[in-house]
């Protein structure tokens, strides 16, 4: 029989698209633009370009890759590798977007935004551990109910957050602190080019790629609930209510970046985005504009947190089910806590070696996912490229780790190793390996198909 599909309105538009932004703006969301304003000063407008081609059009691809694969989620879609890498894979996205780095920076941002500056300096430390210690327990108890009450707190909380944030972006811009095509550059931005691919790596840090892999489910999931059936209609829902979204995105993207260059008329770079945007708030509108700020971003971090939480303990409990869903949420909490009392700068520090691996490899899966109709999931096509870009993202995991690693002999040999590749210095040492490995695979599967 054939499916029958109803109009969706453009009300249905809106609720899918506000469920897309939702999904992806979360803490780092807010912070990592921000930062790279400031350190790209003058140069700020390549830097955003490369920013918005990670931040923006990859985390678009991974869900429609998720939608024209059929995929039930990110172990799905990494499947026609091997059962293997599809569930390491799976593994390493959950644990990178998950109690690893994602969700405790949504602690970690919501202190260091929000509570850090009501604190005397000497007592940073503890402030952080006791608020981590409430903010994990309520986060353990709204998704061990699995209760409504994340969702009702997203749909009051988000406007809210987002009308206070495009009154900070109209206060910045009627009163400007600084110009942003005067504001000094750090040495790594000198040119358009470096700012483009600086402006790219950045983007990793969104971790949005990645997530989009892992809830891109959840939005194929509603929208065929509001009666899409085709496969067809799904992807092209997907793709307009995302355009959307992500354009949505975008432009707070390209504010906060301008705004990091502005500050710098008043402010030197900071050590991070949080400390900037505090300083930022607190230079307009005070303790009581910081006050504010303070509570809708601990409530916007927190159902970002629920969420993150829920998701990891429901797939670690469909893949390794011998622990109960509420044991893996436990462990997710639990390890969550204990890395964001390692402190924002050490989050970030460490997450982006893990980052620098995981990219690449999504990068991978997404082409050949939105190539589906080509290459028709054939495994040879995977095996070859993801060979091919492995080995130089690993490289440039170790040369990227902090010093401990990275200045030691051993990281010090990979490095000597990793400069020999294409565009080594610029850190994507894995983009021409990858392309050589698309191409060959697309050879040797052109040649298996003519022979078959």
């Amino acid at each position: 029989m054939e499916k029958i599909e109803r109009e969706l309105s453009k009300k249905d538009y809106f609720v899918i698209s506000s469920m897309l932004f939702a999904l992806f703006f979360g803490a780092g969301n807010l912070i990592f633009p921000l930062h790279l304003g400031q350190i790209a000063g003058h140069d700020w407008s390549f830097a955003a370009v490369g920013f918005l081609v990670t931040g923006v059009l990859l985390p678009l691809f991974s869900v429609l890759a998720i939608a024209l694969t059929h995929s039930d989620g990110v172990y799905d879609i990494g499947l026609p590798a091997g059962a293997k890498f599809a569930l390491v894979f799976m593994t390493l996205i959950h644990l990178t977007i998950g109690p690893l780095f994602g969700t405790p920076r949504t602690a970690t941002v919501s202190y260091t935004v929000g509570i850090a500056p009501f604190v005397p300096k000497q007592f940073n430390q503890i402030g952080l551990l006791i608020f981590t210690t409430l903010f994990f327990i309520f986060a353990y108890l709204i998704a061990y109910k699995e209760s409504d009450i994340l969702s009702a707190l997203g749909k009051i909380l988000n406007p809210i957050f987002l009308i206070l944030l495009f009154l900070v972006f109209f206060i910045v811009f009627l009163f400007p602190m600084g110009d942003p095509n005067a504001a000094p550059a750090t040495k790594a931005y000198g040119s358009s080019g470096l700012s483009f691919i600086n402006g790219f790596l950045e983007g990793y840090n969104t971790m949005d790629a990645l997530a989009g892999l892992a809830f891109g489910v959840t939005i194929i999931t509603a929208i065929r609930q509001m009666g899409k059936k085709e496969d067809k209609s799904v992807a092209i829902v997907t793709a307009k209510s995302g355009v959307f979204s992500m354009l949505a995105i975008g432009l707070i993207y390209v504010f906060l970046i301008i705004i990091g260059a502005m500050s710098l008329g008043r402010f030197k770079v900071s050590a991070d985005g949080g400390i900037a945007f505090s300083q930022i708030v607190q230079s307009y509108a005070g303790i009581a504009g910081q006050a504010l700020l303070a509570t809708l971003i601990i409530l916007t971090c927190i159902t970002t947190a629920v969420g993150l939480v829920a998701a990891f303990a429901q797939d670690f409990h469909a893949h390794y089910s011998k622990l109960s869903y509420h044991t893996w949420l436990g462990i997710s909490c639990g390890a969550a806590f204990l890395v964001a009392n390692c402190g924002l700068e050490t989050i970030i520090a460490w997450s982006k070696p893990v980052l620098m691996l995981l990219y690449p490899i999504a990068i991978v899966v997404i082409i050949l996912s939105l190539g589906v109709h080509i290459f028709k999931k054939n495994k040879t096509m995977y095996v070859v490229s993801l060979f091919f870009t492995l080995i130089p993202a690993i490289l440039d995991m170790i040369v990227s780790m902090p010093p401990v690693v990275s200045q030691s002999s051993f990281g010090l040999a990979i490095a000597h190793a990793r400069n020999t590749l294409p565009l080594a210095g610029q850190g994507l040492s894995w983009v021409v390996p990858m392309l050589v490995g698309l191409i060959l695979g697309t050879i040797i599967f052109k040649i298996k198909a003519k022979n078959s």
